[in-house]
């Protein structure tokens, strides 16, 4: 489920990048160096479209940190919830780029915030599963791991799922329009709802009848 939702973030940065003015809604690391190379005069970039991205994307995180306290207790039913709100987020993305565009400043703005939004929420839940070397977004320590360690079946992974996701993304953005590319997003997401509520609903067997999917329950990183 994770490794989709990182092919989600490689879709939802090249719609921004490419489309909403050299701005990322993921990778906030992008962000804060364009704002330094924006401030410093850099053409093609803009200090109010990163400033933005990154309040939005703050303000999701603080939103998927509360709602990772309000459900500690089952990591599939918060993996859903925040799946569900992730795609209902992007749905409006999807619609406003459809009907209004997505070049004027009217409308690039709340595009940035909804996508900028929605990535600030996947990383709080995702950081709270603490699932190991799958972060959905930030490759730069994954990638060290991986030739420092010189292991890591899951830091290959993520890595080549993010490109993959970047690639088609770029493909939509660059030959048919964006969206497309956001609905493909939301297809993503709501299938990582679908597939995830179904496989840590209660089951029959060594926990008794109803019990809890046990790999869902426990965070990975501490059993």
């Amino acid at each position: 489920m994770l490794l989709v939702l990182t092919v989600v973030t490689g879709l939802v940065d090249a719609v921004s990048y490419l489309a909403l003015g050299h701005v990322f809604v993921a990778n906030m690391t992008g962000n804060v160096v364009f704002l330094g190379f924006a401030l410093a005069g850099a053409p093609g970039l803009s200090a109010t479209a990163s400033l933005a991205a990154l309040a939005a994307f703050l303000l999701g995180a603080l939103a998927g940190g509360r709602l990772c306290e309000v459900l500690p207790g089952h990591r599939g039913r918060l993996l859903v919830v925040s799946t569900v709100v992730q795609a209902a987020l992007l749905a409006g993305g999807t619609a406003l780029a459809a009907l209004a565009g997505y070049t004027a400043d009217p409308v690039r703005y709340p595009l940035i915030g909804l996508l900028g939004f929605a990535m600030g929420l996947q990383n709080a839940v995702v950081r709270h599963l603490r699932v190991p070397d799958l972060t959905t977004t930030v490759l730069t320590m994954t990638i060290t791991a991986l030739a420092a360690d010189r292991s890591g079946t899951r830091r290959l992974a993520s890595a080549v799922w993010m490109f993959g996701g970047a690639l088609l993304g770029a493909v939509l953005v660059l030959h048919a329009d964006v969206p497309a590319a956001l609905g493909l997003a939301l297809a993503l997401l709501a299938a990582v709802a679908i597939l995830t509520d179904r496989a840590s609903r209660p089951h029959s067997g060594q926990d008794g009848p109803g019990g809890p999917a046990p790999a869902w329950t426990a965070p990975e990183g501490g059993s």
